[in-house]
């Protein structure tokens, strides 16, 4: 195989199996080559992944040494994107009854949700994630779209048990914003105990729905490693039961007498 043809294979092959360990004489094997050869092939591929802004090849050396590739997206591409996606959420359109935001045409947008996703992703890169964890049902796009970038499965809390999932562990929870006593539900065979937890949702406003989900983890032991919402409400009559957090937006005002909406970006580092 020429190193044209390699590079692209190479490539091709990291996006696809993020953080993932593999070994030199793999891909000297695969692509029947020299590992001088191959080693000369990763520079290319890791200088060129840091000049897009999508992440880098880290490498490890002695007898079970290799390469794995850590995604991200650069300072320069996340602003850029969340700009537009302040714009995109301005539309007073986007305005419902009782001050709500539409927002189902984002999290339907294939694109829009793969880079939602990275940029969440970039923020829990570093950390020792095992799972992704979001309740049913609007975080669940945003929840598969940071798991497939960490490459790691997700675990979804629902507010009723399902008979084809088995027994379950349950909580009571009183939501931030209604106030009213809520249910949650995760299998007892969805999460391993101690497992490292990154708990994903698309809106927080007074935190209560993803308080309750931390509350249920530590049923399972779980260590809840990193919190990422798409949107935050800037509401100062509700105070906030979570502290520590990563937003891509927040929103400061829904005037729906003016139709006028301001969104400003959030908080991308808890």
């Amino acid at each position: 195989m020429k190193r044209s043809d390699r590079l692209v294979s190479l490539s091709h092959y990291f996006l696809e199996n993020p953080k993932q360990h593999t070994s030199l004489p793999f891909f000297s094997e695969r692509y029947q080559a020299a590992k001088s050869s191959i080693s000369e092939d990763l520079v290319i591929v890791d200088r060129v992944l840091r000049e897009e802004g999508i992440g880098y090849l880290q490498t490890s050396a002695g007898a079970a040494g290799g390469v794995k590739y850590i995604p991200y997206l650069s300072e320069k591409n996340s602003t850029a994107f969340i700009h537009e996606l302040c714009k995109t959420l301005e539309d007073p359109e986007r305005i419902l009854p009782g001050g709500y935001l539409y927002m189902s045409d984002i999290l339907g947008n294939p694109k829009m949700v793969k880079l939602i996703g990275r940029v969440l992703a970039s923020a829990f890169s570093d950390l020792d994630i095992d799972v992704v964890v979001t309740v049913a049902t609007k975080g669940i796009p945003l929840a598969y779209s940071v798991a497939s970038v960490l490459n790691v499965p997700v675990v979804i809390v629902r507010r009723d048990p399902k008979v084809t999932e088995g027994s379950s562990v349950s909580i009571n929870y009183v939501s931030g914003s209604s106030r009213k006593i809520q249910t949650m539900v995760l299998p007892k065979r969805s999460l391993q105990e101690n497992a490292n937890v990154c708990i994903i949702d698309d809106f927080m406003k007074a935190g209560g729905t993803i308080n309750g989900m931390t509350s249920l983890l530590n049923e399972f032991d779980a260590n809840v490693k990193a919190i990422g919402v798409l949107a935050e409400a800037d509401d100062e009559e509700d105070e906030r039961v979570v502290e520590e957090y990563t937003s891509l937006v927040k929103i400061t005002n829904v005037d729906i007498k003016r139709k006028n909406i301001e969104v400003i970006p959030g908080k991308l580092h808890g």
